[in-house]
């Protein structure tokens, strides 16, 4: 059997979902919000399952998934997850606060016309379920944004506007002269 053209896809997909799911749940470990937590422990359990099946996919063609010597980036990630910044500053510094836009990464997935229907099959749910986690996790952004009154490029320029054109208060040494 020649070696699928698809190969590195589910290795390198195999690879980044499991390295998030730690990552998801470290952070649900560390956010006080109750709601937040639940989300990211569903989202840790999805990326983790999503690892875990693009790994036996590989494993029934005949391939193991091959781990890159640095994982630096997953590394970081996992610091910025744990460490002590608010869950907003955590939801940007991840990437992780925007719902899926028209176009995204995974529209090219299968314009290799050699995947096989098992593995297709398994792309297909990943992506629904990929897209799915990312509005689930952009509506968390905005509700915690919301709560941390933190600005947002979704908060309206009106609003934006207003923070930063309230008049300062006079210093009273300035007045006292």
């Amino acid at each position: 059997m020649e070696k699928p053209s698809y190969l590195g896809l589910l290795n390198a997909l195999a690879v980044a979902e499991t390295a998030a799911e730690p990552l998801f749940e470290t952070w649900a470990a560390t956010t006080s919000d109750k709601k937040l937590a639940k989300e990211l422990r569903f989202v840790a359990m999805r990326e983790g399952e999503h690892g875990k099946a693009f790994a036996k996919r590989m494993l029934e063609l005949g391939y193991e998934v091959r781990t890159p010597p640095s994982l630096d980036r997953q590394a970081e990630a996992l610091v910025t997850a744990a460490g002590s910044m608010s869950d907003s500053e955590k939801f940007r510094a991840l990437g992780v606060h925007q719902p899926p836009g028209e176009t995204d990464v995974f529209d090219s997935m299968f314009v290799d016309k050699t995947i096989d229907p098992i593995t297709g099959a398994l792309l297909g749910r990943y992506i629904a379920e990929e897209r799915d986690s990312a509005r689930r996790l952009a509506a968390q952004y905005e509700r915690i944004a919301a709560k941390e009154g933190a600005v947002t490029p979704e908060t309206p320029a009106s609003a934006r506007t207003k923070k930063s054109s309230r008049p300062k208060k006079p210093n009273k040494k300035s007045n006292e002269t």
